[in-house]
């Protein structure tokens, strides 16, 4: 991928790169391969008769089994980040009511800036050209695909830098930190720095 730059100003500012054909099949692969995860958190979530009433969406109401959708979809709130909120009131009534209230939306904006990706993306590789709304959604599910495959690898803290030569997750890790790099050059194309 070459560096994101900005064409234009003002209405026409578009935000421009380009991608050979293997960078856009992996960010396909990798877009696509979370929505599929997204999608399946939307179908099981649970039917709601008030929710058909009112024309409200309700989601699930407790956190996600999975550590790849855990980190897509985290608590609202933590024990640890209020001192005067009882621990039973935070991971039980308040955090599901939350979640049930909000899920839904964050789930459907998700997916729409997914959307913006794989329709935006060129077929084997190319110019691409995005409106800075769509920069946004990019930086969005890019960040979204960083944060499940880093969960899906374990990354933390300790993480080094490289993996030796032959760890199965090496080159993961490697897609992992190309992504961080996508990202932060298209914030700062984003910022006009």
């Amino acid at each position: 991928m070459r560096n994101w730059k900005r064409r234009g100003s003002g209405e026409r500012l578009r935000i421009t790169s380009e991608l050979d054909s293997h960078e856009s099949d992996l960010i396909a692969s990798l877009v696509t391969s979370m929505t599929e995860l997204l999608d399946e958190r939307q179908s099981t979530a649970p039917t709601d008769s008030l929710a058909d009433l009112t024309g409200i969406e309700a989601g699930h109401s407790t956190p996600p089994s999975d550590a790849t959708l855990g980190r897509l979809f985290p608590d609202f709130h933590r024990p640890d980040q209020d001192e005067t909120t009882t621990v039973d009131a935070v991971t039980g009534d308040l955090n599901g009511a939350l979640r049930s209230l909000h899920e839904p939306h964050i789930l459907n904006a998700k997916q729409e800036a997914a959307q913006v990706v794989l329709n935006s993306l060129p077929t084997g590789g190319g110019q691409i050209s995005l409106s800075p709304q769509e920069a946004d959604q990019w930086l969005s599910a890019i960040n979204d695909v960083r944060l499940a495959l880093g969960a899906m690898i374990g990354i933390s803290e300790s993480t080094p830098d490289q993996l030796p030569e032959g760890d199965p997750m090496a080159a993961h890790l490697d897609v992992y930190h190309w992504l961080t790099v996508v990202q932060e050059l298209l914030v700062v194309a984003l910022i006009g720095k």
